[in-house]
């Protein structure tokens, strides 16, 4: 292409190019792009001339080379697929009648602030240095898998709107960013995808917004983030899926609101994170999965917790912030696998290792009333009896309660109406206190109980008094021996 053949507005940047001097054809700094004002030919290149100023243009000697246009409508399609070019690109605030395809391209920076697009391919491409999409409007997807960004990726307050509902309005799986995915109060309206991303520095997306109801939102299966991922103040409608994610730091959900009524709003299944934090969230509306997940750290409000949860083989090592164990225990009762006996161990040891060995108790009484109900009627029956008797063996001072009022009552009974002897000539003493003691203790003798016979319904109670003092013996033994293997 020779240079009589371009428009002033295209000279313009053919010559500043060489010296990689910036084209600015704004009316101000604060154009807005998105404005519905028409944008005449003083302003209009075409994209074949930029894709012959990138990979052919003369350079000059001692000059950097690069192409800084502002302000500018770009006409026909960039396309760049496979190219590899040795300049900066900075095509800021532009509009994209069509949209650019660099597929498998190499660059050294791209830089598309505050532009829109109808969409943009860099599917494949390897960049250099940067990528910049802060503050652009897209209106279709934004095609980044496979992606290789050395440096970082920034997408502040960007704006995607799906064109249509076949495809992720942004891609960005299996990508590789060798910094920051820096992306706060984006804006995405259809699915998300960073499945298999890697992202070696902070993942912020403080403020975001993923819109797509009834579906899956932000899918981010087997997500790889070397850092925390900040996703304060966040706002979902639709699932969020991190199925197998591995995050070294904190994820960051606090003051969020996550939203997919009738489904599982969040799902974070099979992952391993080192701080999973909820505080201040809203109360999520869906089921938030946890299953299968090793977290360091857990964080989060009982009121957070929605109407169903997934605990099954979560490991945790601490709970915050402090709560009673009343206040935590409707959490797993709300698990939509019933009884999770897995569950109320990883809370009783939550609780003991912050030396809340209250809390720990009470749990541990919870899964057992839980486990009751699971079992046969006379199971339940029996666990009603253990329950009601010492606590499952952990609330032993109800046994000595018992006991001390069956003693009361036995020895007032028989201190009234003492039982004939058996023989006469040979029997101790009566003792009404350890007659009774006699009947209750079922390995300790006094010697009373072989020498009396007591008659009629005194006689009923006597062998009341037998049978109770052995179930009380045998929940204790119980309650003791289940104490003492679990610590």
């Amino acid at each position: 292409m020779e240079i009589d053949d371009l428009t002033p507005a295209e000279t313009s940047v053919w010559r500043a190019f060489a010296y990689g001097h910036p084209v600015d054809f704004r009316t101000g700094p604060d154009e807005d792009a998105t404005g519905e004002d028409t944008w005449g030919p003083e302003r209009t290149l075409r994209a074949s001339v930029l894709k012959t100023l990138l990979v052919s243009a003369p350079q000059r000697e001692g000059e950097i080379a690069a192409l800084k246009v502002r302000g500018a409508r770009i006409t026909g399609t960039l396309r760049l697929t496979h190219g590899v070019l040795d300049h900066p690109v900075s095509l800021t605030h532009c509009r994209f009648d069509e949209t650019p395809e660099l597929y498998a391209v190499r660059l050294r920076q791209l830089n598309l602030r505050g532009s829109v697009l109808p969409g943009l391919n860099l599917g494949g491409s390897r960049i250099d240095g940067v990528l910049r999409l802060t503050d652009c409007h897209l209106n279709g997807p934004l095609r980044l898998g496979g992606a290789q960004i050395a440096a970082a990726l920034f997408m502040e307050r960007a704006r995607l709107v799906a064109s249509d509902g076949t495809q992720a309005t942004l891609q960005l799986t299996q990508a590789v960013i060798g910094d920051d995915l820096w992306a706060p109060e984006l804006s995405v309206r259809g699915e998300t995808r960073l499945n298999g991303t890697s992202v070696s520095g902070t993942l912020n997306i403080e403020g975001a917004r993923f819109d797509h109801p009834g579906a899956t939102a932000l899918s981010a299966l087997t997500l790889d983030a070397s850092a925390d991922v900040n996703a304060r103040q966040v706002r979902t409608r639709g699932q969020v899926d991190l199925r197998g994610a591995r995050i070294a730091g904190r994820l960051d959900l606090s003051h969020s609101r996550l939203r997919h009524p009738g489904g599982v709003a969040l799902r974070a299944s099979s992952c391993v994170i080192g701080e999973l934090w909820l505080s201040g969230a809203e109360p999520v509306r869906g089921t938030l999965h946890l299953r299968r997940s090793r977290i360091d750290v857990l964080s989060f409000a009982p009121e957070v917790v929605p109407g169903e949860v997934l605990l099954n083989e979560l490991t945790f090592t601490a709970l915050t912030p402090h709560e009673p164990a009343e206040r935590r225990l409707p959490l797993l009762e709300r698990d939509g696998e019933g009884y999770v006996p897995y569950a109320y161990e990883q809370l009783t040891a939550a609780y003991r290792r912050i030396g809340d060995d209250r809390g720990a108790r009470a749990v541990q009484l919870a899964g057992q009333r839980r486990l009751r109900a699971t079992l046969p009627w006379y199971g339940r029956l029996w666990g009603h009896l253990q329950d009601i008797t010492v606590g499952y063996g952990f609330r032993p001072l109800r046994a000595a309660a018992w006991l001390v009022s069956l003693l009361a009552a036995g020895s007032l009974v028989y201190a009234l109406h003492p039982p004939r002897p058996l023989k006469a000539s040979e029997s101790p003493h009566f003792d009404a206190v350890f007659y009774t003691l006699d009947l209750l203790l079922p390995v300790i003798s006094f010697g009373q109980e072989g020498a009396f016979a007591p008659d009629g319904w005194y006689q009923a109670l006597s062998y009341a008094l037998i049978i109770t003092g052995w179930v009380l013996a045998t929940t204790v033994v119980t309650g003791v021996t289940r104490s003492v293997s679990r610590q």
